[in-house]
């Protein structure tokens, strides 16, 4: 007699929150094209991102953000400079087809956006109440001293906002202060608290301006509030700020210029400015950009969370220079934030944080797909967290 062939298990039938929990966990593994894009090394086109910065762009592999950028040869390549270098990009490319990234499964479910700024709004229209239900009112990076992990998040959100203030320089008295890119208003009310002083909060989203002002009514603070506003056209009235801050808002700014020279203009004379924003590293001597690997891993978050052309702080000093500021001063505080995407996709891969991305919708689940690329560019020293600070003069 043949002996029977044990039937094999039953499998269960998987769920929508189960398959999402093995794509994060799967976005989660090492990346191939790493090494095959750096036999190549082809260089990344440079776009301005305004006078007297160049930055490095998205390539044609990205799709959300491409349509905003106008591309360029780097300077001082002869004819023949660039058909060699065309050569490797073409091998790169078809590299890059060859492969499937996660986040792609979104896109064919999320609608085409006419302009940056409509895709940053509807970015965060979609994904803040989720990020609040999990985190809290402040959408940002926790600070975490020596990238030591640490479990309280939300205090650790709520020390970024100080720890970059006692660096800044800011202790009072603080009279009036603009919160550029307020998300739901989460360091706009604590430093009104802190300091005793009004706010003012814009973002693009209506839904984080909505909500940031019910919150502000519930916990009472009467000279704080929110609107609807473009960081790079604000409404406000010339020198109107004593303070101008702006936590984690700079990515999203295609005019890095333009952005700087908005934040002097409402800064008050004698006013301090604070910029804290996500960075690409800073070119190494010959450099004229970053190589294929490291700007396709940029492409890939730029097309999830909405942003243009990244630049490095030096980039930002110099700007900062140029628009009359003094006493400009920089730092990376790239490992005091260095557990923050750990506990973040973590977090994400509970059942609420699941159930949330689902609730939430696509272009969401998208940005949850890519968290591990900011954990890995973080890692790999490709993007950096900085922080920009300056005065405005009190004379011309």
């Amino acid at each position: 007699r043949t002996p029977s062939t044990p039937s094999a298990p039953r499998q269960r039938p998987r769920t929508s929150t189960t398959l999402t929990r093995e794509l994060m966990q799967a976005a989660l593994a090492p990346r191939p094209f790493a090494a095959a894009a750096s036999a190549g090394r082809p260089a990344a086109r440079a776009v301005r991102a305004g006078p007297g910065v160049t930055t490095s762009a998205p390539s044609k592999a990205s799709t959300t953000t491409t349509s905003l950028h106008a591309f360029a040869h780097p300077a001082g390549q002869n004819k023949s400079t660039r058909q060699r270098r065309g050569v490797r990009a073409s091998a790169v490319e078809q590299e890059r087809s060859s492969l499937f990234n996660l986040e792609d499964l979104a896109k064919p479910f999320i609608s085409a956006k006419q302009s940056l700024n409509e895709g940053i709004a509807t970015f965060y229209d979609e994904s803040s109440g989720l990020w609040e239900d999990v985190w809290g009112e402040h959408m940002h990076h926790g600070y975490y001293p020596g990238g030591v992990p640490r479990t309280d998040h939300a205090q650790a959100q709520v020390d970024m906002v100080d720890k970059s203030l006692e660096w800044a320089g800011v202790e009072g008295p603080v009279t009036r202060v603009v919160d550029v890119g307020c998300g739901i208003g989460g360091s706009s009310r604590h430093m009104a608290r802190k300091f005793g002083c009004g706010a003012r909060g814009i973002t693009l989203s209506p839904v984080q301006a909505a909500r940031a002002n019910v919150l502000t009514t519930e916990a009472g603070l009467g000279d704080v509030s929110f609107l609807v506003g473009d960081a790079l056209d604000q409404p406000f009235d010339d020198g109107e700020f004593d303070l101008v801050y702006s936590m984690e808002s700079g990515e999203h700014m295609p005019d890095k210029t333009q952005f700087v020279g908005e934040l002097t203009r409402v800064c008050a004379p004698g006013g301090r400015i604070l910029v804290v924003t996500w960075c690409h590293r800073v070119l190494k001597d010959g450099e004229t950009c970053l190589p294929a690997d490291e700007q396709f891993l940029l492409d890939r978050i730029c097309d999830a969370y909405y942003l243009p052309a990244w630049c490095s702080v030096a980039d930002y000093a110099r700007i900062a220079a140029d628009a009359g500021l003094v006493d400009v001063r920089t730092a990376d505080w790239s490992k005091e934030v260095s557990p923050f995407w750990r506990a973040v996709i973590d977090t994400a891969l509970t059942v609420k944080g699941i159930t949330g991305l689902l609730k939430a919708g696509p272009t969401t689940i998208r940005g949850g797909l890519v968290m591990p690329l900011m954990q890995q560019g973080l890692r790999s020293g490709t993007i950096k967290f900085n922080l920009i600070t300056a005065r405005k003069p009190i004379t011309p």
